[in-house]
Protein backbone atom coordinates (compact mmCIF):
# COMPACT_ATOMS: atom_id res chain seq x y z
CA UNK A 1 0.00 0.00 0.00
CA UNK A 2 1.21 3.92 -0.68
CA UNK A 3 1.66 5.99 2.09
CA UNK A 4 1.39 9.65 3.16
CA UNK A 5 4.51 11.53 3.48
CA UNK A 6 4.23 14.82 5.51
CA UNK A 7 6.79 17.33 4.21
CA UNK A 8 7.86 21.24 5.72
CA UNK A 9 8.68 23.43 3.15
CA UNK A 10 9.55 27.30 3.69
CA UNK A 11 5.76 27.84 1.76
CA UNK A 12 4.18 25.58 4.36
CA UNK A 13 2.90 21.79 4.51
CA UNK A 14 2.91 19.91 1.73
CA UNK A 15 1.78 15.79 1.88
CA UNK A 16 3.06 13.18 -1.31
CA UNK A 17 2.59 9.97 -2.00
CA UNK A 18 5.07 7.47 -1.69
CA UNK A 19 4.24 4.51 -3.60
CA UNK A 20 5.08 0.81 -2.17
CA UNK A 21 7.79 -1.77 -3.63
CA UNK A 22 4.60 -3.93 -5.12
CA UNK A 23 3.33 -0.92 -6.63
CA UNK A 24 6.67 0.53 -7.80
CA UNK A 25 9.58 -1.13 -6.99
CA UNK A 26 11.82 2.52 -7.20
CA UNK A 27 9.13 3.85 -4.38
CA UNK A 28 8.56 7.52 -6.15
CA UNK A 29 7.13 10.08 -4.36
CA UNK A 30 3.82 12.07 -6.27
CA UNK A 31 3.66 15.68 -5.08
CA UNK A 32 0.14 17.09 -4.58
CA UNK A 33 0.44 20.64 -4.60
CA UNK A 34 -1.25 22.47 -1.93
CA UNK A 35 -3.61 20.11 0.02
CA UNK A 36 -4.81 19.00 2.97
CA UNK A 37 -4.30 15.45 4.80
CA UNK A 38 -7.78 14.86 4.42
CA UNK A 39 -7.57 15.50 0.71
CA UNK A 40 -4.13 13.81 0.62
CA UNK A 41 -5.48 10.71 1.68
CA UNK A 42 -8.65 10.58 -0.70
CA UNK A 43 -5.81 10.87 -3.33
CA UNK A 44 -3.95 7.91 -1.98
CA UNK A 45 -7.25 5.80 -1.98
CA UNK A 46 -7.73 6.82 -5.36
CA UNK A 47 -4.24 6.41 -6.69
CA UNK A 48 -4.14 2.97 -5.24
CA UNK A 49 -7.83 1.97 -6.82
CA UNK A 50 -6.02 2.50 -10.33
CA UNK A 51 -2.84 1.27 -9.81
CA UNK A 52 -4.94 -2.50 -8.55
CA UNK A 53 -7.61 -2.12 -11.55
CA UNK A 54 -4.55 -1.52 -14.21
CA UNK A 55 -3.08 -4.81 -12.33
CA UNK A 56 -5.98 -7.17 -12.76
CA UNK A 57 -7.86 -5.45 -15.15
CA UNK A 58 -10.73 -4.55 -13.26
CA UNK A 59 -12.80 -1.67 -14.26
CA UNK A 60 -12.06 1.85 -12.29
CA UNK A 61 -15.14 2.71 -10.02
CA UNK A 62 -17.28 5.91 -10.96
CA UNK A 63 -15.93 7.53 -7.92
CA UNK A 64 -12.57 6.86 -8.78
CA UNK A 65 -12.97 7.95 -12.56
CA UNK A 66 -14.99 11.14 -11.06
CA UNK A 67 -11.52 11.64 -9.05
CA UNK A 68 -9.40 11.28 -12.04
CA UNK A 69 -11.74 14.08 -14.21
CA UNK A 70 -10.98 16.85 -11.80
CA UNK A 71 -7.12 16.35 -10.82
CA UNK A 72 -4.95 19.16 -12.05
CA UNK A 73 -3.01 18.56 -15.29
CA UNK A 74 0.17 18.62 -13.35
CA UNK A 75 -1.02 16.14 -11.15
CA UNK A 76 -1.93 13.82 -13.94
CA UNK A 77 1.43 14.48 -16.05
CA UNK A 78 2.90 13.27 -12.73
CA UNK A 79 1.19 10.16 -12.82
CA UNK A 80 1.04 9.48 -16.44
CA UNK A 81 5.11 9.74 -16.13
CA UNK A 82 4.74 6.96 -13.69
CA UNK A 83 2.39 4.69 -15.83
CA UNK A 84 -0.59 4.74 -13.80
CA UNK A 85 -2.57 6.66 -16.42
CA UNK A 86 -2.63 8.25 -19.54
CA UNK A 87 -2.46 11.93 -19.99
CA UNK A 88 -5.72 13.97 -21.47
CA UNK A 89 -5.28 14.19 -25.58
CA UNK A 90 -6.30 17.43 -27.39
CA UNK A 91 -5.38 19.69 -24.33
CA UNK A 92 -1.97 21.48 -24.28
CA UNK A 93 -0.05 21.98 -21.04
CA UNK A 94 -0.16 25.89 -20.29
CA UNK A 95 2.89 28.22 -21.37
CA UNK A 96 4.22 30.56 -18.86
CA UNK A 97 2.68 33.05 -20.01
CA UNK A 98 -0.45 31.63 -20.01
CA UNK A 99 -0.39 30.58 -16.98
CA UNK A 100 0.95 33.79 -15.34
CA UNK A 101 -2.20 35.74 -17.04
CA UNK A 102 -4.14 33.28 -15.71
CA UNK A 103 -3.56 33.72 -12.80
CA UNK A 104 -3.59 37.50 -12.61
CA UNK A 105 -7.33 36.80 -13.61
CA UNK A 106 -8.00 34.91 -10.36
CA UNK A 107 -6.90 37.93 -8.26
CA UNK A 108 -9.62 40.35 -8.64
CA UNK A 109 -9.10 41.52 -4.66
CA UNK A 110 -5.33 43.22 -5.95
CA UNK A 111 -5.53 47.22 -7.16
CA UNK A 112 -4.61 47.70 -10.80
CA UNK A 113 -1.61 49.38 -9.86
CA UNK A 114 -0.33 45.77 -8.62
CA UNK A 115 -2.09 44.01 -11.40
CA UNK A 116 -0.08 47.09 -13.67
CA UNK A 117 3.00 46.33 -11.73
CA UNK A 118 2.18 41.69 -12.52
CA UNK A 119 1.45 42.64 -15.89
CA UNK A 120 4.99 43.96 -16.59
CA UNK A 121 6.50 41.22 -15.21
CA UNK A 122 4.54 38.93 -17.30
CA UNK A 123 5.66 40.72 -20.23
CA UNK A 124 9.68 40.05 -19.36
CA UNK A 125 8.87 36.57 -18.72
CA UNK A 126 7.23 36.54 -21.89
CA UNK A 127 9.85 37.71 -23.98
CA UNK A 128 12.02 35.29 -22.54
CA UNK A 129 10.45 31.73 -22.46
CA UNK A 130 8.62 32.66 -25.67
CA UNK A 131 5.72 30.06 -24.82
CA UNK A 132 7.89 27.18 -23.24
CA UNK A 133 5.77 25.17 -20.92
CA UNK A 134 5.37 26.10 -17.44
CA UNK A 135 6.30 22.60 -16.31
CA UNK A 136 9.34 22.16 -18.47
CA UNK A 137 10.66 25.44 -16.92
CA UNK A 138 14.16 24.39 -15.34
CA UNK A 139 16.57 26.30 -12.03
CA UNK A 140 19.42 27.01 -15.03
CA UNK A 141 16.28 28.88 -17.08
CA UNK A 142 15.16 30.52 -14.10
CA UNK A 143 18.96 31.55 -13.10
CA UNK A 144 19.32 32.40 -16.72
CA UNK A 145 16.15 34.59 -17.07
CA UNK A 146 18.07 36.76 -14.23
CA UNK A 147 20.79 37.23 -16.53
CA UNK A 148 18.45 38.25 -19.06
CA UNK A 149 17.17 40.88 -17.11
CA UNK A 150 20.12 42.45 -16.69
CA UNK A 151 22.76 42.48 -19.73
CA UNK A 152 19.60 42.63 -22.30
CA UNK A 153 17.09 44.60 -20.61
CA UNK A 154 19.71 46.77 -18.54
CA UNK A 155 17.67 46.71 -15.60
CA UNK A 156 18.90 47.93 -12.24
CA UNK A 157 19.31 45.02 -9.49
CA UNK A 158 16.91 46.22 -7.02
CA UNK A 159 14.31 46.15 -10.35
CA UNK A 160 15.56 42.62 -11.11
CA UNK A 161 14.73 41.24 -7.86
CA UNK A 162 11.12 42.73 -7.73
CA UNK A 163 10.60 41.05 -10.88
CA UNK A 164 12.00 37.66 -9.95
CA UNK A 165 9.86 37.76 -6.68
CA UNK A 166 7.15 38.17 -8.93
CA UNK A 167 8.36 35.00 -10.78
CA UNK A 168 8.40 32.92 -8.06
CA UNK A 169 4.64 34.23 -6.94
CA UNK A 170 3.75 32.81 -10.32
CA UNK A 171 5.48 29.69 -10.08
CA UNK A 172 4.20 29.23 -6.39
CA UNK A 173 0.97 29.49 -7.37
CA UNK A 174 1.40 26.77 -10.28
CA UNK A 175 2.59 24.53 -7.48
CA UNK A 176 -0.90 25.05 -5.65
CA UNK A 177 -2.54 24.14 -8.49
CA UNK A 178 -0.77 20.89 -9.00
CA UNK A 179 0.89 22.05 -11.60
CA UNK A 180 4.49 21.85 -10.53
CA UNK A 181 6.07 20.09 -7.71
CA UNK A 182 9.42 22.39 -7.64
CA UNK A 183 9.75 26.66 -8.04
CA UNK A 184 13.27 27.26 -10.51
CA UNK A 185 12.95 30.57 -8.99
CA UNK A 186 14.15 29.31 -5.22
CA UNK A 187 16.95 30.44 -3.82
CA UNK A 188 17.34 33.56 -5.47
CA UNK A 189 17.96 37.03 -3.86
CA UNK A 190 14.20 38.79 -4.07
CA UNK A 191 14.97 40.99 -1.19
CA UNK A 192 15.52 44.97 -2.44
CA UNK A 193 18.51 46.47 -0.93
CA UNK A 194 18.78 50.67 -0.49
CA UNK A 195 21.18 51.99 -2.86
CA UNK A 196 23.34 55.21 -1.64
CA UNK A 197 24.54 56.07 -5.04
CA UNK A 198 20.76 57.14 -5.72
CA UNK A 199 20.54 59.26 -2.68
CA UNK A 200 20.02 62.65 -3.30
CA UNK A 201 19.30 65.84 -0.64
CA UNK A 202 17.56 68.44 -2.06
CA UNK A 203 18.41 71.50 0.05
CA UNK A 204 15.92 74.59 0.67
CA UNK A 205 18.00 76.53 -1.23
CA UNK A 206 17.39 74.66 -4.28
CA UNK A 207 13.38 73.45 -3.39
CA UNK A 208 12.85 77.02 -3.67
CA UNK A 209 14.31 77.73 -6.25
CA UNK A 210 12.28 74.77 -8.04
CA UNK A 211 8.74 75.71 -6.54
CA UNK A 212 9.52 79.14 -7.79
CA UNK A 213 9.48 77.34 -11.55
CA UNK A 214 6.21 75.66 -11.29
CA UNK A 215 3.47 76.69 -13.30
CA UNK A 216 0.76 77.64 -11.54
CA UNK A 217 -0.91 76.88 -7.67
CA UNK A 218 -1.61 72.85 -8.14
CA UNK A 219 1.76 72.33 -9.31
CA UNK A 220 3.33 73.92 -6.31
CA UNK A 221 1.37 72.35 -3.84
CA UNK A 222 2.26 68.42 -5.59
CA UNK A 223 5.94 69.54 -5.30
CA UNK A 224 5.29 70.94 -1.72
CA UNK A 225 3.88 67.85 -0.60
CA UNK A 226 6.34 66.01 -1.70
CA UNK A 227 8.94 68.00 -0.38
CA UNK A 228 8.26 69.33 2.56
CA UNK A 229 5.00 66.79 3.17
CA UNK A 230 7.06 63.52 2.44
CA UNK A 231 3.87 61.93 0.90
CA UNK A 232 4.05 59.63 -1.68
CA UNK A 233 3.44 61.26 -5.15
CA UNK A 234 1.60 60.60 -6.96
CA UNK A 235 -0.30 58.26 -4.77
CA UNK A 236 -0.87 59.81 -1.27
CA UNK A 237 -0.54 63.46 -3.35
CA UNK A 238 -3.60 62.27 -6.02
CA UNK A 239 -5.63 61.03 -3.24
CA UNK A 240 -5.78 63.78 -0.15
CA UNK A 241 -9.04 65.80 -0.47
CA UNK A 242 -10.33 69.54 0.73
CA UNK A 243 -12.10 67.81 3.54
CA UNK A 244 -8.73 66.12 4.51
CA UNK A 245 -7.19 69.49 5.24
CA UNK A 246 -7.43 71.30 8.38
CA UNK A 247 -6.78 74.58 8.71
CA UNK A 248 -7.88 75.40 12.02
CA UNK A 249 -5.59 72.89 13.46
CA UNK A 250 -2.97 72.68 11.06
CA UNK A 251 -2.58 69.16 10.03
CA UNK A 252 -4.16 67.33 7.26
CA UNK A 253 -4.98 63.62 6.64
CA UNK A 254 -3.21 61.22 4.47
CA UNK A 255 -4.71 57.99 3.12
CA UNK A 256 -2.10 55.60 2.43
CA UNK A 257 -2.97 53.33 -0.60
CA UNK A 258 0.27 51.26 -0.16
CA UNK A 259 -0.72 50.58 3.46
CA UNK A 260 -4.11 50.30 3.77
CA UNK A 261 -4.16 47.20 4.92
CA UNK A 262 -1.51 47.72 8.15
CA UNK A 263 -3.78 47.65 11.41
CA UNK A 264 -4.08 52.24 10.84
CA UNK A 265 -5.63 51.41 7.68
CA UNK A 266 -3.19 53.48 6.24
CA UNK A 267 -4.53 56.83 7.18
CA UNK A 268 -2.10 59.37 9.29
CA UNK A 269 -2.56 62.86 10.60
CA UNK A 270 0.38 64.98 9.02
CA UNK A 271 1.30 68.34 10.83
CA UNK A 272 0.49 71.44 8.26
CA UNK A 273 4.55 72.26 8.53
CA UNK A 274 5.13 76.53 7.21
CA UNK A 275 6.22 75.80 4.38
CA UNK A 276 2.90 73.93 3.40
CA UNK A 277 0.34 76.24 4.24
CA UNK A 278 1.03 79.20 2.06
CA UNK A 279 0.30 76.43 -0.76
CA UNK A 280 -2.73 74.88 0.69
CA UNK A 281 -4.07 78.23 1.15
CA UNK A 282 -2.98 79.36 -2.46
CA UNK A 283 -3.90 76.18 -3.96
CA UNK A 284 -7.66 76.68 -1.95
CA UNK A 285 -7.80 80.43 -3.05
CA UNK A 286 -7.69 78.94 -6.82
CA UNK A 287 -9.84 76.15 -6.47
CA UNK A 288 -13.22 75.92 -8.07
CA UNK A 289 -16.73 75.81 -5.90
CA UNK A 290 -17.03 72.21 -5.93
CA UNK A 291 -13.68 70.65 -6.41
CA UNK A 292 -13.38 67.52 -4.00
CA UNK A 293 -9.38 66.86 -4.78
CA UNK A 294 -6.64 69.08 -3.97
CA UNK A 295 -5.33 68.38 -6.74
CA UNK A 296 -8.33 68.11 -9.82
CA UNK A 297 -6.03 67.41 -12.41
CA UNK A 298 -3.97 64.50 -13.72
CA UNK A 299 -6.54 61.70 -12.49
CA UNK A 300 -5.79 59.83 -15.10
CA UNK A 301 -3.50 56.96 -13.94
CA UNK A 302 -2.14 56.78 -17.67
CA UNK A 303 -0.52 60.68 -16.84
CA UNK A 304 3.46 60.83 -15.85
CA UNK A 305 4.32 63.23 -13.48
CA UNK A 306 7.97 62.39 -13.27
CA UNK A 307 8.43 63.74 -16.70
CA UNK A 308 6.50 67.07 -16.19
CA UNK A 309 8.60 67.69 -12.75
CA UNK A 310 11.85 66.85 -14.38
CA UNK A 311 11.12 69.46 -16.90
CA UNK A 312 10.47 71.90 -14.28
CA UNK A 313 13.76 70.85 -12.73
CA UNK A 314 15.10 71.95 -15.41
CA UNK A 315 13.55 75.20 -15.99
CA UNK A 316 14.89 75.94 -12.56
CA UNK A 317 18.34 75.82 -13.75
CA UNK A 318 19.46 71.74 -11.87
CA UNK A 319 19.98 68.86 -13.55
CA UNK A 320 17.43 66.27 -12.66
CA UNK A 321 17.96 64.32 -9.58
CA UNK A 322 17.80 60.62 -9.54
CA UNK A 323 14.01 59.12 -8.22
CA UNK A 324 12.84 62.64 -8.18
CA UNK A 325 9.74 61.97 -5.92
CA UNK A 326 11.42 59.28 -3.54
CA UNK A 327 14.52 61.54 -2.82
CA UNK A 328 12.00 64.78 -1.87
CA UNK A 329 10.16 61.95 0.40
CA UNK A 330 13.79 60.79 2.02
CA UNK A 331 14.94 64.83 2.08
CA UNK A 332 12.28 65.88 4.31
CA UNK A 333 12.21 62.65 6.86
CA UNK A 334 16.39 63.61 6.89
CA UNK A 335 15.87 67.03 7.74
CA UNK A 336 13.00 66.17 10.35
CA UNK A 337 14.96 63.75 12.25
CA UNK A 338 17.06 66.43 12.56
CA UNK A 339 14.61 69.27 13.23
CA UNK A 340 13.31 66.90 16.04
CA UNK A 341 16.61 65.98 17.68
CA UNK A 342 16.22 62.55 16.28
CA UNK A 343 12.38 61.74 17.53
CA UNK A 344 12.09 58.12 15.33
CA UNK A 345 8.41 57.74 16.53
CA UNK A 346 6.84 60.73 15.55
CA UNK A 347 8.99 61.54 12.25
CA UNK A 348 7.57 57.94 11.11
CA UNK A 349 4.63 58.50 11.62
CA UNK A 350 4.32 61.57 9.83
CA UNK A 351 5.92 60.27 7.16
CA UNK A 352 3.88 56.89 7.20
CA UNK A 353 7.11 54.20 7.50
CA UNK A 354 8.53 52.13 10.16
CA UNK A 355 12.13 53.15 11.59
CA UNK A 356 13.56 50.22 9.74
CA UNK A 357 12.68 51.21 6.29
CA UNK A 358 13.09 54.90 7.36
CA UNK A 359 17.28 53.84 8.49
CA UNK A 360 17.44 51.69 5.40
CA UNK A 361 15.58 53.69 2.57
CA UNK A 362 15.15 57.01 3.22
CA UNK A 363 17.90 58.82 6.08
CA UNK A 364 20.21 60.24 4.24
CA UNK A 365 23.89 60.94 5.72
CA UNK A 366 24.13 64.96 4.22
CA UNK A 367 27.45 67.19 3.51
CA UNK A 368 26.52 69.66 5.87
CA UNK A 369 26.94 66.38 8.75
CA UNK A 370 30.34 65.41 7.61
CA UNK A 371 31.37 69.04 7.85
CA UNK A 372 29.78 69.20 11.67
CA UNK A 373 31.50 66.20 12.46
CA UNK A 374 34.69 67.36 10.88
CA UNK A 375 34.42 70.17 12.97
CA UNK A 376 33.76 68.43 16.42
CA UNK A 377 36.81 66.71 15.69
CA UNK A 378 38.74 69.85 15.47
CA UNK A 379 37.29 71.10 18.30
CA UNK A 380 37.94 67.90 20.91
CA UNK A 381 41.42 67.72 19.65
CA UNK A 382 41.75 71.68 20.50
CA UNK A 383 40.35 70.85 23.70
CA UNK A 384 42.47 68.04 24.65
CA UNK A 385 45.64 70.01 23.53
CA UNK A 386 44.41 72.81 26.02
CA UNK A 387 43.73 70.29 28.80
CA UNK A 388 47.04 68.95 28.28
CA UNK A 389 48.67 72.07 28.04
CA UNK A 390 47.19 73.45 31.66
CA UNK A 391 47.95 69.89 33.37
CA UNK A 392 51.44 69.81 32.21
CA UNK A 393 52.50 73.75 32.21
CA UNK A 394 56.68 72.97 32.11
CA UNK A 395 58.39 70.06 30.82
CA UNK A 396 61.71 69.35 33.02
CA UNK A 397 64.00 66.84 33.81
CA UNK A 398 66.05 66.73 36.42
CA UNK A 399 69.83 65.78 36.35
CA UNK A 400 70.78 63.28 38.97
CA UNK A 401 73.99 64.67 40.34
CA UNK A 402 72.12 68.02 40.32
CA UNK A 403 72.31 69.11 43.88
CA UNK A 404 71.24 72.33 43.55
CA UNK A 405 68.29 74.15 45.43
CA UNK A 406 65.26 75.26 41.87
CA UNK A 407 63.47 77.73 44.50
CA UNK A 408 64.85 80.56 42.91
CA UNK A 409 65.10 78.91 39.13
CA UNK A 410 63.58 81.38 36.57
CA UNK A 411 60.23 80.32 35.29
CA UNK A 412 61.28 78.77 31.87
CA UNK A 413 60.51 81.02 28.74
CA UNK A 414 58.17 77.98 27.85
CA UNK A 415 54.57 78.05 26.83
CA UNK A 416 51.99 76.60 24.95
CA UNK A 417 52.03 78.68 21.77
CA UNK A 418 55.88 77.97 21.59
CA UNK A 419 55.22 74.13 20.54
CA UNK A 420 55.12 73.22 16.95
CA UNK A 421 52.80 74.97 15.13
CA UNK A 422 52.32 78.49 17.38
CA UNK A 423 50.60 80.63 15.45
CA UNK A 424 48.21 78.08 13.73
CA UNK A 425 47.22 76.84 17.39
CA UNK A 426 46.83 80.83 18.61
CA UNK A 427 44.60 80.89 16.32
CA UNK A 428 42.40 77.78 16.93
CA UNK A 429 42.65 78.84 20.23
CA UNK A 430 41.10 82.10 19.61
CA UNK A 431 37.95 80.85 17.37
CA UNK A 432 37.04 78.03 19.72
CA UNK A 433 35.22 79.01 22.91
CA UNK A 434 35.96 76.31 25.90
CA UNK A 435 34.10 76.57 28.85
CA UNK A 436 37.27 75.56 31.13
CA UNK A 437 38.27 77.21 34.33
CA UNK A 438 42.22 77.55 34.53
CA UNK A 439 44.68 77.50 36.99
CA UNK A 440 46.04 81.47 38.95
CA UNK A 441 48.86 82.39 39.63
CA UNK A 442 52.28 81.27 37.72
CA UNK A 443 50.95 77.72 36.95
CA UNK A 444 48.56 79.19 34.65
CA UNK A 445 50.22 79.97 31.10
CA UNK A 446 48.32 82.53 29.73
CA UNK A 447 49.86 84.95 32.61
CA UNK A 448 53.17 83.23 32.04
CA UNK A 449 52.74 84.74 28.01
CA UNK A 450 52.07 87.97 29.78
CA UNK A 451 55.22 87.78 31.54
CA UNK A 452 57.35 87.38 29.07
CA UNK A 453 55.60 89.36 26.65
CA UNK A 454 55.93 92.64 29.15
Amino acid sequence: MASIVKQSTTDGTRYLIQLSPGENEARPKISLGEVTKKQAETAKLNIESVINCKNTGAVISPMTQEWLAGIADGLRKRLAVLGIVEMKKGGPSLTVTEWANRYIESRPDVKEITKGKWENAVNKLSAFFRGQNIEDVTTQQAKDFRVYLKSVSQLSENTVRRLIGLSRQFFKAAIDAGLLTKNPFMGQPIAVRANPARFYYVGQEMALKVLDACPDAQWRLIFGLARWGGLRCPSEVLRLKWQDVDFEHNRFTVHACKTEHHADSGIRAVPMFPELRPLFQDAFDKAIEGDVYCITRYRDKSVNLRTSMSKIIVRAGFEVWPKIFQNLRSTRETELFKMTNGNVKAVCSWIGNTPEIAMQHYAQVTEADNQEAAKMSLINDAESRVQKTVHNPVQTTTEPSCTESHETQEPLAVSPCDCEGKLEFATLCESVQIDKEYPQGESNPCLQDENLIS
